[in-house]
């Protein structure tokens, strides 16, 4: 199905089908609501020249600056984005251009979109935006591309901007605003896998019963907490495993509903901010209605704090979810913490490691998401000779917070695989007293198991475990424990 851009409201998980091809429409609507204009007293541009593009543009005609603003903006660096990111982007400034507060025509949106069916999209530095006066070096290397600055661009259309819709295209936090929202989507299927592993890891380890009681949850308020102990409770139905009356356990697994619930209301306050940017407009200056005609108002809407704080806090709120992933996977190797299963999870002595060095990996990553989760946008470092003198950095944090994701999801999804390892062992009879009956396991937490073992299997000998780690990241990416949604990664 096609994503319907109306100039408002836009969820996160529809910029996100975007970014994995879903086709993009403008509702007809909004197109007409969208007129081509100019501030009073001459182009924008051509007002401005000295500020917005440097003292040489002081001697050019007014018909060049729309091409020469976009060339001289095209400075970013850096490995380019994922071209699905780049539709994110694209759609993300096509939504605030039909809000029609832009001075933008309708083929301004219709060309965005266009490029949306371009057989290879734009290629855009992934470095280089500082997140204020806009995503400006990586929007306008999208601009260059859409107005044919190099050179016809088979399947598209001529279009040569106007002076206020080359500032338009690129005046706006559209980018950071585009890698926020698959960020935040992203998060959503990391925390949903990281229950399904934290009941795995409960399970197999036989924790305490009392962390599921959901009147301590409910006594404390925060939706989040509660909502990880229902589905705790849900998952972990008909345990024999985990029961009142187990000596009280580390913290986590203890806190484990306390910290992904944090996690939880962390990730709801992002979301929130997140789309309502996504449904907003971001762009300089903005027209209005007024008494006496439009009314050209200058502020400072292209400004990227509020993304820039949201994936800070993202990040942070993922750190915890890494962090408390990592000690249960260190506590599912260590046969002393684990009531009866053998050190590394392999049964016997000599050269088997089992998944020691798989712990290895998990702290390596955790570590990696401490550093990531430092805030980006506490840098603020003056731009245009002090003009520009406070930034967002929301560009970097966004892309932090992105990297984040892919460690988080290969630290949860190593949880996932050591305690599929330790069902399988509960299942063969280990226990506090040695070899005996199989262990019986709850029946949605099997259900996990199957599906860890559907893509990796029971690590008994020694090999190389690279393929394993990679299949059970791939799991929790593509949704697989927990997160329904198909939408690709």
């Amino acid at each position: 199905m096609s994503v319907l851009l109306t100039g408002g409201p836009v969820q996160v998980r529809d910029l996100h089908r975007v970014a994995a091809g879903a086709p993009v429409r403008a509702c007809p609507h909004a197109l007409s609501r969208m007129v081509g204009a100019e501030p009073p007293g001459g182009s924008v541009l051509a007002r401005k020249r000295a500020w917005l593009l440097g003292q040489h543009a002081m001697d050019l005609p007014d018909e060049d600056l729309p091409r020469a603003f976009l060339i001289d903006h095209a400075a970013g660096v850096g490995e380019p984005f994922d071209p699905g990111l780049v539709r994110a982007m694209i759609a993300a400034r096509a939504n605030t251009l039909l809000a029609g507060r832009s001075g933008c025509r309708p083929v301004v949106v219709e060309a965005l979109l266009a490029m949306l069916d371009l057989p290879e999209l734009p290629a855009v530095p992934s470095q280089g935006s500082v997140g204020a006066a806009g995503d400006l070096a990586p929007m306008a290397h999208i601009a260059r591309v859409l107005c044919q600055i190099d050179g016809p661009v088979p399947g598209l259309p001529p279009f040569s901007p106007s002076p206020k819709e080359a500032l338009a295209l690129i005046n706006g936090v559209s980018v950071t605003a585009a890698l926020a929202a698959v960020a935040v989507r992203r998060a959503e299927r990391v925390a949903d896998a990281a229950v399904c592993a934290l009941a795995m890891t409960l399970e197999a380890l036989g924790a305490d019963a009392g962390l599921l009681d959901p009147r301590p949850l409910v006594a404390r308020g925060h939706v989040g907490g509660v909502q990880v102990g229902a589905r705790l409770q849900a998952l972990l139905a008909g345990s024999r495993q985990v029961r009142a009356g187990r000596p009280p356990d580390a913290f986590s697994l203890r806190c484990a509903p306390q910290v992904l619930g944090a996690a939880l209301d962390a990730l709801g306050h992002v979301r929130g901010v997140v789309e309502a940017e996504l449904g907003g407009v971001s762009d300089n200056p903005l027209v209005f209605e007024g008494p006496d005609g439009d009314d050209w108002v200058e502020s400072g809407n292209f400004h990227g704090a509020a993304l820039g704080l949201a994936m800070d806090h993202l990040k942070i709120a993922l750190a915890h979810i890494a962090t408390a992933s990592e000690r249960r996977t260190f506590r599912l190797t260590c046969g002393e913490l684990t009531g009866g299963l053998p050190s590394f999870l392999v049964p016997g002595t000599g050269l088997n490691s089992g998944f020691m060095i798989a712990q290895y990996t998990a702290a390596s990553l955790a570590s990696e998401v401490k550093g990531l989760a430092h805030p980006a946008s506490v840098d603020s470092i003056p731009t245009v000779q002090h003009h520009e003198d406070h930034v967002s950095m929301g560009p970097i944090a966004a892309r932090m917070a992105l990297e984040a994701l892919e460690c988080v999801a290969d630290i949860v999804a190593i949880e996932a695989l050591l305690a599929a390892q330790a069902l399988d062992l509960r299942l063969a009879g280990h226990g506090p007293d040695g070899v005996g009956a199989p262990v019986p396991i709850a029946p949605e937490v099997l259900r996990l198991r199957a599906a860890v073992r559907a893509v990796v299997p029971a690590w008994w000998d020694d090999g190389v475990m690279h393929p394993c780690l990679k299949a059970a990241g791939a799991l929790v990416r593509a949704g697989g424990l927990g997160d329904a949604d198909p939408t690709p990664w």
